[in-house]
């Protein structure tokens, strides 16, 4: 029931209704961001009208949603609740039917709760069932009320592009139309919406209320309250993938070389050897690869939490067999030939190169000066001098170039592509409905991806010269903090455009620009 109008709390009532089994208690969940009620493929599964709190402002406002049972028999119940007004309509209605249909009994209640309680009514349509012969005598039904109502499309499907999904917008409108209570028609699939369309969604129910002075300013106090929520949140996700991308262009792999002299000469006798022994390198970048498969699925989880979802964990490793669908080894596969080894001089292979070519003149020398060294004496000996010059003078330009020892990490190259990846992954989360239970990542719609490359395109520069910022020695102790501070700020600028790219009839919403990322 409504609350007291008055200046310190006013209450808004929403009432989702529908035929039964059209998907109300998983929309509620996903508005919801909690479980309530029972999802199962079934008639009538909300036996009872439950009320939810959806969003309270700091003053007091507060909007409720009404989970309410679905109609079943549409057409029998138009007449009933025409016939409710006489004496025989209300025995049939509260008495016989009550013990003899209860189904039926319950629709009857949910159509009095929301006549008598609610402001405005959300009617759930399945678009999966455009030719439903039920939807005339509900719009009847709903007419009946005296509620002004927003008809939500849902289950639309996959996220479609922006021209497909206005078409079938436009088309449900157009059948619509003659149902003057029908105030606007919007999509919010329950598995797929997006936080953008619950933003137009409380904008069309404070138009909605154009006769209630008090519950519109209500609104505005309660969509403020909603929308700072969702800032926070997008806010706390880009921060989010600025640290884990932060980390990945931070990463470093050292690679297990040999040290000191016999050691080093067993190393080349092997390599020489056996050709086909495992390269210390390619171990690095193996293990390089493997630390991203970690990063991106530890990072996916953290974004779920943020989201109020769940699910995720134990995924396998990205080879397809996993929760993920092998997400992860889609963007290894971008990325792999983007490995930049960082080599030092090998110490070992330049001892024994430049021992060999600088041992003969030193032997010689050896032999002239001194009459009494053999030639292959004078050679062995000029060849150990010869070697621990070279291994010196590799040393001194490994520790010049930050390179004591031979690492791999990513390179400016490889990086692109993997922040396309960290922003799809927001994408495929934002997306993500409660409702449809534990999270399940699949591919990304077609047009996802062309809609993020187009507003990383136009910052191409700048995204490059913060990769390439990064040390060639080893990353200093606040690297990673000073990349995610510059990367938050330039991802949520690049997420607001490719939300507007995809929903340009349903931009997001406004944010003074300089509190944005605080």
């Amino acid at each position: 029931m409504n609350g007291p109008l008055n200046d310190s709390m006013t209450t808004v009532t929403l009432s989702l209704v529908s035929h039964t089994n059209a998907g109300k208690t998983t929309l509620a969940r996903t508005l919801l961001g909690r479980d309530i009620g029972e999802v199962r493929d079934a008639p009538h599964v909300t036996e009872f009208a439950d009320e939810h709190l959806l969003v309270e402002s700091p003053d007091g406002h507060r909007l409720m949603l009404w989970d309410t049972p679905g109609f079943g028999d549409s057409v029998r119940l138009a007449r009933r609740m025409r016939g409710s007004a006489n004496p025989l309509g209300w025995l049939l209605g509260q008495v016989w039917d009550r013990w003899r249909d209860r189904a039926f009994w319950m629709s009857q209640q949910a159509l009095r709760h929301v006549r008598e309680g609610s402001d405005v009514l959300l009617y759930l349509v399945n678009t999966s069932e455009p030719e439903a012969g039920y939807l005339a005598s509900e719009m009847q039904l709903l007419a009946w009320t005296g509620k002004p109502a927003l008809v939500l499309l849902n289950q639309l499907g996959p996220p479609r592009d922006a021209a497909t999904e206005r078409a079938e917008l436009e088309q449900w409108r157009e059948r619509l139309a003659p149902w003057t209570h029908v105030r606007e028609v919007l999509p919010l699939d329950a598995f797929a919406r997006c936080w953008v369309h619950e933003a137009v969604l409380l904008q069309a129910v404070r138009q909605a209320l154009e006769v209630d002075s008090a519950r519109r300013v209500a609104m505005d106090a309660l969509h403020a309250a909603w929308l700072a929520r969702r800032e926070a949140v997008f806010a706390q996700s880009t921060a989010e993938l600025a640290a884990s991308l932060a980390r990945v262009a931070g990463a470093r792999e050292w690679v297990d070389e040999a040290t000191g002299l016999s050691a080093r000469l067993r190393e080349w006798g092997t390599r020489v050897l056996r050709p086909d022994a495992e390269d210390p390198v390619a171990a690095a970048e193996q293990r390089l690869t493997a630390a991203v498969a970690v990063e991106v699925r530890a990072s996916t989880q953290r974004l779920l939490a943020l989201h109020g979802l769940s699910g995720g964990e134990g995924e396998q490793d990205g080879g397809g067999s996993g929760r993920d669908g092998g997400t992860v080894t889609r963007i290894l596969e971008r990325v792999a030939a983007q490995v930049e080894p960082h080599r030092r001089v090998p110490e070992g292979r330049a001892a024994v190169l430049g021992g060999a070519l600088t041992g003969a003149l030193a032997g010689l020398k050896a032999d002239v000066a001194t009459g009494g060294l053999t030639l292959g004496g004078g050679m062995l000996a000029g060849g150990i001098l010869g070697a621990l010059g070279a291994a010196g003078l590799a040393r001194g330009a490994n520790l010049v170039r930050g390179t004591g020892q031979s690492w791999v990490g990513w390179s400016a190259a490889a990086m692109p592509a993997l922040t396309e990846a960290a922003l799809l992954r927001y994408l495929a989360v934002a997306h993500y409905g409660r409702g449809r239970g534990d999270w399940a990542e699949a591919e990304a719609p077609p047009h996802w991806p062309a809609a993020v490359a187009a507003a990383l395109t136009a910052r191409k520069e700048t995204f490059e010269r913060l990769w390439k910022s990064r040390s060639e020695r080893q990353p200093e102790p606040d690297e990673g903090a000073r990349l995610a501070a510059a990367l938050q700020p330039m991802l949520a600028e690049v997420l607001r455009e490719t939300l507007a790219r995809l929903y340009p009839q349903q931009p997001p919403v406004e944010c003074a620009p300089d509190n944005r990322h605080q």
